[in-house]
Formats: structure tokens, sequence, C-alpha cells
């Protein structure tokens, strides 16, 4: 009898619900308008935002790239733009940014600490060394983050690296031409790497306009200065050279490559006992010493209070 009670009233509320649904008025089309143009409000209000941004973000810019600019002579001009376009930044003024956001930087923290600690009270020789030290940190930050972004754009393409081989020997054996295999991988690997589909979306187009395909792999790997990648590269331009199996050559790159990333893998695995060692020494091992000498240390003081 309970059983059916509860089925009954199951089956009562399930009705009760549809025919509410289908009951309900329905909401008026006058509505849905206001609604529809409040939200296409709200996207021009976006998209104008986002042009306000966008001028501030050119405005900037182009003041950092003036005070770049007034720098003068450059040494090493080839070797700084090519650690610029090692991060990815291939703009003709890419070079005049970096070195007006670090003149910036660091006029702006020493006028900052400048002013900043008399009013905190600090004298003495700390008023110019304090300014000193804080322009010295603002002209080597940017070197810092221009490092690290090197860093992080080869080991994002070293680790894009296998995935995109497979997708070529996939391409290459299905019967497409190795310009049209690196089409269709950048496309595919836009999802899965943005670096990688960019680099070879940029061999595509130097080979559209022109570039003979040895010398647009190349440039990749002077672009990247990834040490797989330039590999690749000479493996690519040695098979088209001789005409050998470009399906073969790859597969064979992609196992090399497959081992080599395992043994990074293990290589990092076994560096991690000595990593761990500094934590050990310095945060686990007395918090240990604590808890396991702690009572007996409070013990052994009561008992010799005692004993006087």
């Amino acid at each position: 009898m309970i059983y059916f009670v509860m089925v009954l009233s199951a089956a009562s509320v399930s009705l009760l619900v549809l025919a509410v649904a289908n009951f309900a008025p329905s909401r008026p089309a006058a509505v849905d308008r206001r609604i529809a143009s409040i939200q296409a409000g709200g996207r021009q209000r976006n998209m104008a935002d986002r042009r306000r941004r966008q001028v501030k973000r050119e405005r900037l810019a182009a003041l950092v790239e003036a005070m770049g600019k007034r720098m003068g002579q450059i040494k090493n001009e080839r070797d700084m733009r090519a650690r610029l376009v090692h991060a990815g930044y291939r703009q003709p003024s890419a070079l005049y940014i970096y070195l007006g956001a670090r003149v910036l930087l660091a006029a702006g923290l020493f006028v900052f600490v400048l002013i900043s600690w008399p009013l905190a009270g600090v004298a003495g020789g700390r008023v110019v060394l304090g300014p000193a030290m804080a322009a010295a940190a603002g002209w080597l930050l940017p070197r810092i983050v221009l490092s690290r972004r090197i860093k992080k754009r080869q080991k994002e393409l070293q680790k894009a690296l296998p995935d995109t081989l497979d997708l070529m020997v996939i391409c290459v054996e299905a019967g497409l031409g190795l310009n049209q295999a690196l089409t269709r991988v950048s496309e595919e690997m836009e999802s899965l790497s943005g670096p990688m589909s960019e680099e070879l979306h940029i061999v595509n187009l130097e080979i559209r306009a022109g570039t003979p395909r040895e010398e647009a792999l190349r440039n990749m790997g002077d672009r990247t200065n990834v040490t797989d990648l330039r590999q690749l590269v000479a493996m690519l331009i040695q098979t088209d050279r001789f005409g050998t199996s470009i399906a073969q050559a790859l597969r064979v790159q992609a196992d090399n490559l497959r081992t080599a990333r395992r043994q990074r893998a293990e290589e990092a695995a076994a560096k991690t006992t000595i990593k761990m060692l500094f934590p050990l020494v310095l945060f686990i091992f007395p918090a240990m010493f604590v808890v396991i000498l702690g009572p007996a240390v409070f013990h052994l003081i009561e008992l010799f209070t005692k004993a006087r």
C-alpha cells in the first residue's frame, strides 16, 4: 500500500509539472525583443571597452617605443632581436619597446624609492643606496621576464613537437604533400599549442611567398632555437635533397623524440631525491624533532627543576 501511494504521488507531481509547463503563458515577443536589444547593447559596450583598452595600449606602446629610440645606437642589436624573436616578439618595434621599458622602469623605480624612503623615515646612506638598487632592479627586470618567456615558449614547443610529428606522419601517409601536411597540421595544432601552430603557419606563408622550402624550414629553426626542432628541420632538408621517404623519416624522428622525452622524464625523476633534500632538512626534519623530542625535553626540564 505504501509503494502504491508513493508511485501515485510521483505520477501526480509529474502530471502537475507537465500541465504548468504546457499552460503557462509564454513570454511575449516584446520581452524577447527587449532582452535581445539589451544583450546587443552589452556586446556593443564590451566592444567599446575593448577598443578603449586597445587605444590605451597602443599609446603606451608608442610612448615606450619613442623612449627606446632615443637611446641611439644599440650594441648587440642582432642578438637582442634574436632573443625577442625566440620569445615570440617579431614586430620591428619590439626592440625599441623592450629598451624603452627597461629605461622607464628603471627611472620610475628610482624616483619612487627616492621620494618614498625619506617619507618613510629612512635616513643615512640608505637614501642613496635604495634608489640605486631600485633602478638596477628595474633595468634587469625586463631582461629576466624575457628570459623566462623564452624558456617557457621553447618548453611548450618541445612538448608539442611529438604530437606535431604524429599528425604529420598521418597526413603524409594519407597522401598529402609536405607543404599541404604543414598547412593541415598548423590548423589542427591551433587548439593544442599556439606557438607551434604559429610557427608552422609562418613556414607556410614563407613558402607561398616564394621562399624555398629548405630556407623556410631553416628560418623556423632559427626563430625557435629549439634543439629538437633544429634536428627535425635538418632531417626534412636532408630527406628532401636525397628524395627518400618523408613518412618513414618522420616516423623515425617521432620515435626518437618519444625516447628523448622519456629519458628527460627519467632524468627529472632522478633529480627529485636531491631536490627534496633541502626542504626535508630545513622544514620537515626540525618539525619532526620538535614533535618527537619536545615532550622528552619538557620532562627533563621538569625533573631537573624538582631535583633543585
